[in-house]
């Protein structure tokens, strides 16, 4: 046995027939509407953007759900455990006002357009270069966020033991599940959005909602039920981790490890409005709708449902983190030793101390060479990223087991296919069709597209392998966010609403702002790391910061700071274009669209302010 399998956390997968059912009809689901759906798939535009066809309802749970992968489900229960109920920010502050301007502002300017995509978009607005920087940056961008949510379905099965069985009987090592477990994610994804495109992710995103809510519901319910509810919470965890804002004075008060105002503007502002406001993996969604009035009421219809989010995704890592620590006992060691030398050594050594988690949570194991992960004082990390997948082993019956573990594989397949469809976008209208081949058939940019997704895939799965180092995979895609989208974030305000914005101005901003990102990461560090490398301080360590996430909002907010001022500086130095040429492109001189004779609760407006009035509520009652 691996001393990845043999060091898991102590709870037996005890799968029946009934929960295996439960996951074998998903997965027949999510082909056949591949299969259903190829037939429509007959021009480019029916494969990379659902013919723009699809009502707003659809494209909303679509617009949330492609948002609600692995890093959303996984992710932010690790973040709950880690950071405490801070963490609902990344909803309240951190994505609903970003929604609200979407709606009201951005959706006129991205469906009026008619750019495929936000790369063309920028070129659109500024110029060639500026479109070519973004389409290669969110090409990369997109690669590693499916990435994780492969390594993340990867370990859920190695935690599981699911072919534990299969491996033995062939006399495979089990520390090669993860490698197939990867390798067998990839191909299921390729299957289907190979098949149905854009079309087929949404309609599987909408069903991954469903199954998300009827696998988590129960699930929070039992756990709060175990521990005594909020108050029991309370009482095992302290105010730090139970309260969204008392603590934030200090960066030392809190386990987030950062001030109320790096929260607000590194966080509520730079991140925030920089995914939700430029990232394409969403946009596309919106854009799919039937109509210009649909398409701004998408994110506004998302925002609703993804505001209570957090007592679904969140709650269920601060229960995990609550109760009793479970003994983490080396699962099947009588039966199985270790396969090398090394992991023979590692858990020797780590058997007595190592093995000594919080709650349900684990300590951290390399899923590659099988050592236990230590900080930088030699204290073994905790792996958060099992905090959700420990929790339905340890309060899930048959049945219901099955149920939640179709509802975290959904969430898997269902980010690594949002993610590959944005990249196949991107690479076949911005990168090869502007660039290798400008002149093809809509007949061979559809073969392109196809062919486009095995090599994304491809890559994710190299992806998958360079996160294996973080302990929550929400640090390490908040880290890829802000070198790409929080420069992002100022070259689009400012060519929206400054009309004096220039490409040169843009395209050297948006250059300037990652170089900022990259040499803030390079001169400072996380407390909570072992050591120098991806995670930072590989030039010099001149800062080090309590936390990964206190890290990651301050490079946001250099690089998004760097960036409007260098674009405005070089903007000013150089000639815009003519104002006529921006119509339909900048806020002032776009007409208006008229919204007729509409319901209050059809107009944009009018759902922008039930949505923020919501969440206000929300902020007070968590205070």
């Amino acid at each position: 046995m691996s001393t990845a399998s043999a060091l898991a956390i102590g709870l037996r997968t005890n799968l029946t027939g009934i929960d295996w059912l439960i996951m074998l009809v998903y997965f027949a689901f999510v082909l056949g509407i591949g299969f259903l759906l190829k037939r429509h798939m007959r021009t480019s535009t029916d494969f990379f953007l659902a013919g723009r066809a699809l009502p707003a309802w659809v494209c909303g749970l679509a617009f949330i759900s492609a948002n609600l992968g692995a890093q959303e489900v996984i992710g932010m229960g690790a973040s709950g455990a880690k950071y405490g109920i801070a963490t609902s920010q990344f909803y309240w502050i951190g994505a609903i006002p970003a929604m609200v301007f979407v709606g009201l502002f951005m959706m006129p300017f991205y469906y009026g357009s008619k750019a495929r995509s936000v790369p063309e978009y920028l070129k659109l607005r500024y110029d060639e270069k500026t479109r070519a920087w973004n389409a290669g940056s969110f090409a990369i961008m997109t690669v590693f966020s499916s990435g994780i949510s492969m390594y993340a379905m990867a370990k859920l099965i190695q935690v599981l033991h699911i072919f534990d069985g299969l491996f033995l009987h062939f006399g495979l090592p089990l520390g090669w599940i993860f490698h197939f477990s990867i390798f067998l994610s990839a191909v299921i994804v390729l299957g289907y959005i190979s098949l149905g495109g854009l079309t087929s992710a949404i309609y599987n995103e909408v069903l991954q909602f469903f199954l998300i809510v009827a696998g988590f519901m129960p699930l929070v319910w039992i756990g709060l039920k175990n521990v005594g509810g909020w108050h029991g919470i309370q009482r095992a965890l302290g105010p730090a981790y139970t309260h969204s804002w008392r603590g934030m004075a200090h960066a030392s008060t809190n386990p987030l490890g950062t001030q109320w105002y790096a929260l607000v503007f590194g966080l509520g502002f730079v991140l925030s409005f920089g995914y939700w406001c430029t990232d394409f993996l969403v946009i596309q969604s919106a854009m799919a709708a039937e109509s210009h009035l649909a398409a701004r009421r998408v994110p506004l219809i998302a925002a609703i449902p993804k505001m209570f989010f957090p007592f679904l995704v969140i709650l269920p890592g601060l229960i995990a983190i609550s109760v009793p620590t479970v003994s983490q006992r080396m699962m099947g060691q009588a039966k199985t030793a270790p396969t090398s030398a090394a992991a023979r050594g590692s858990v020797a050594s780590g058997a007595s101390s190592a093995l000594v988690g919080r709650g349900l949570v684990p300590v951290k194991i390399d899923p590659v060479n099988g050592r236990v992960l230590t900080d930088n004082k030699g204290k073994p990390l905790l792996d958060y990223d099992l905090a959700t997948p420990n929790m339905l082993l340890h309060f899930f019956p048959t049945g219901m087991l099955g149920l939640g573990l179709t509802a975290l594989l959904a969430s898997f397949m269902s980010g690594m296919a949002g993610n590959v469809t944005a990249f196949n976008t991107v690479w076949t209208y911005d990168i090869y069709q502007s660039y290798i081949h400008k002149h093809g058939s809509d007949a061979h940019y559809l073969w392109m597209g196809r062919m486009a997704m095995i090599g994304g895939v491809a890559l994710s799965i190299g992806a998958a392998y360079f996160v294996t180092s973080f302990n929550n995979i929400m640090d390490a895609l908040q880290l890829v966010f802000s070198f790409v989208n929080a420069p992002l974030l100022a070259t689009f305000l400012l060519g929206m609403f400054w009309k004096r914005t220039t490409g040169h101005g843009a395209f050297l901003g948006l250059l300037s702002g990652t170089c900022a990102a990259a040499l803030h990461t390079g001169l400072t560090l996380p407390a909570d790391v072992s050591g120098v490398g991806i995670h930072g301080g590989w030039i010099a360590v001149l800062h080090v910061y309590p936390s990964t996430m206190a890290q990651t909002f301050w490079t946001a907010i250099w690089a998004f700071c760097v960036c409007l001022a260098m674009t405005v500086g070089l903007s000013l130095m150089t000639k815009p274009r003519d104002e006529k040429e921006l119509v339909g492109l900048v806020y002032s001189l776009t007409p208006k669209p008229a919204e007729g004779h509409l319901l209050w609760y059809q107009r944009p407006a009018s759902l922008a302010i039930l949505v923020l009035a919501m969440v206000v509520v929300l902020n007070l009652v968590f205070l």
